[in-house]
């Protein structure tokens, strides 16, 4: 949700409240019995914990005084057995609270996890790679935090705090005055250091992104980083979104840092007014020595309380900040929404068509695609080709409802991709992406990753045709061998075959090359196509890419210039009919003459 800025910090704080209290309503409502628990078992420690000083009382007065051993010893293992009940209670407690503080984090967790998978391109970039990390941990924990604090020490605050009012004036009403002075006071001081809080916590969360974003960037970019000589600059960069995250934090820690050493200024003067004013009423034998001792713990009691409340109104701004954060990216609806009545029940042929397809982004002056219309049919390879910005890989994405069209139609097997149910949809296609990426494993867990049932005849099969399996069998592993995250311990190259080797194992009806072999030789890209033909006679072939070389075998092309179709038909059709694949053809035979 977006947040208004010009707001006071008093309307911010309601509204992020209240977004806390929704969050907190709709992930903790499975845990209504633990929660219960909590409260019960709360109750009974604090309770126990108000008991305490009034046997304390006693002894003193009727035992002390008196000079009877056998009251002090008797009331003594009371106050024993009333303490392992206390303790007891407790630690059930913390231990209920705390399993349910955790659920509740996964749970969390899981629903941002959920929403994030649902995310088509636009709301990725919307909110951006860095952000949504912060908001699934950081965020996460903020407010799993503050569930495990309520449900140790917030529960238990109220009840100790009434209970100790009550207890207090059952021993002496006539320094009951003193609580109206100590609370209120405690109350003001504290609020008035948590409003300017508030902000700054605020600030911080963004800061927490600005400084995963750029570690982000230069995590992924150190090879561009040192081919430029760029670390210096880096290192500023990383400086600066750091140096502004310390001092944030420091500005919210300094207010902080107040709050402790105001309740114990607080908490010592009503302790030192307690006694100054007690003194005089047990000298004029208005109360006894053990009333007041025990009148003095029920204050301390009752500001403890307060204190307890008051740590949790540190958590709250932040939590409430985080919360906010958490409830955006939830209640963020995916612009690719799933048909109400999914078509679910057609024979997956592999028929592609487009009729006159337009795209355009939100807020655009013009579409990126407009007008296209074309239909690629099993057996047959379609080729796309055109200058950078044409819009080939736009095009592309529109298949497996990415993105979606806003004018025309994207039709899978006769069916528009927006009416056919996901899953049905995306089990015929199988993408290999412009920039390949294989996740952290091995290469067999790679090539599985779209049919976890495949055989290692058919990886090794489906490697031979990607002209990978060479270099696979010459790893000591084989399919074994171990791939890093983004497949760093691999070249290009290597990256590139593998990724179009998990396409081919999934053996789809639709196969979408999105210049998936741009990073392969002439020699290597000639023989995977020839392997390629009859792997995939009975599919539909559709290739983007910018060599002539790569296509031009395709049984049609068409030629994207300004996301217009320009061009449509075979090679040799295109080089007598379209100026704009000639001067494509031309400037890559130029390039190779001078190479």
């Amino acid at each position: 949700m977006p947040v208004d800025r010009r707001a006071g910090s008093g309307l911010v704080v309601d509204r992020s409240v209240l977004v806390l209290m929704r969050l907190l309503r709709g992930h903790l409502r499975p845990y209504r019995r633990p929660l219960l628990a909590v409260v019960l078992l709360q109750a009974v420690s604090t309770i126990a914990s108000l008991y305490l000083p009034s046997l304390n009382a006693d002894i003193i007065d009727k035992g002390i005084a008196l000079g009877d051993t056998g009251y002090i010893v008797r009331i003594g293992g009371w106050m024993l057995a009333v303490t392992v009940v206390q303790i007891t209670c407790s630690i059930a407690a913390v231990w209920y609270g705390s399993r349910t503080a955790m659920s509740f984090g996964r749970d969390v967790r899981e629903s941002v996890f959920r929403r994030v998978g649902s995310f088509s391109a636009q709301e990725m970039a919307r909110f951006g790679a860095p952000s949504l990390i912060t908001r699934t941990t950081n965020d996460v924990q903020q407010v799993q935090m503050l569930v495990l604090m309520t449900c140790t020490l917030l529960v238990g605050a109220p009840i100790m705090c009434i209970g100790g009012i009550i207890m207090a004036l059952r021993q002496d009403v006539g320094l009951s005055w003193l609580m109206l002075v100590c609370v209120p006071a405690l109350v003001v001081s504290i609020s008035a250091i948590i409003v300017r809080m508030v902000p700054q916590f605020r600030l911080m969360q963004v800061r927490i992104d600005g400084v995963n974003r750029v570690l982000r960037e230069q995590l992924s970019g150190i090879r561009v980083i040192r081919a430029f000589v760029r670390e210096p600059h880096e290192v500023r960069r990383f400086d600066a979104a750091n140096a502004d995250l310390t001092d944030t934090a420091l500005r919210a820690g300094r207010l902080q840092v107040l709050i402790f050493p105001t309740v114990m200024m607080i908490l010592n003067l009503s302790g030192v007014a307690v006694l100054w004013f007690g003194a005089g009423r047990v000298d004029s034998g208005q109360i006894q020595v053990g009333a007041l001792t025990a009148f003095l713990l029920y204050l301390t009691l009752i500001l403890m309380s307060v204190m307890m409340a008051t740590f949790m109104a540190i958590l709250i701004p932040r939590a409430s900040v985080c919360a906010d954060r958490i409830m955006e990216v939830v209640d963020t609806d995916s612009s690719i929404a799933p048909p109400t009545s999914p078509v679910t029940d057609v024979p997956a042929i592999g028929e592609l068509e487009l009729r006159d397809v337009e795209l355009r982004y939100p807020g655009a002056d013009a579409p990126v695609l407009r007008g296209i219309s074309l239909r690629a049919e099993p057996g047959r390879t379609t080729a796309i080709i055109g200058s950078t910005g044409a819009g080939k890989s736009t095009l592309l994405t529109l298949v497996p409802r990415l993105l979606d069209v806003t004018g025309g139609a994207v039709l899978v097997d006769g069916v528009d991709v927006r009416e056919l149910a996901p899953d049905e949809l995306w089990s015929r296609i199988g993408l290999v992406p412009q920039k390949s990426f294989l996740f952290t494993g091995t290469v067999a867990t790679n090539l599985r990753y779209g049919n976890p049932d495949a055989t290692d005849d058919e990886l090794w099969a489906a490697l031979e045709v990607a002209q990978a399996r060479d270099f696979v069998s010459a790893l000591p592993e084989g399919l074994a061998a171990p791939i890093s995250q983004g497949g760093t311990n691999l070249s290009g190259g290597q990256r590139q075959r593998l990724a179009i080797a998990r396409a081919l194992v999934r053996r789809p009806k639709i196969y979408l090359f999105d210049d998936s072999f741009s990073a392969l030789d002439l020699a290597t890209d000639a023989r995977l196509r020839a392997a390629l033909r009859p792997w995939t006679r009975d599919a539909t072939v559709v290739i983007v890419a910018q060599r002539v070389s790569t296509i031009a075998d395709a049984d049609q092309i068409v030629v994207l210039e300004d996301g217009r179709v320009a061009g449509l038909g075979t090679h040799d059709e295109l080089l007598a009919s379209c100026s704009t694949y000639q001067e494509i053809v031309e400037s890559q035979h130029a390039m190779e003459t001078v190479a």
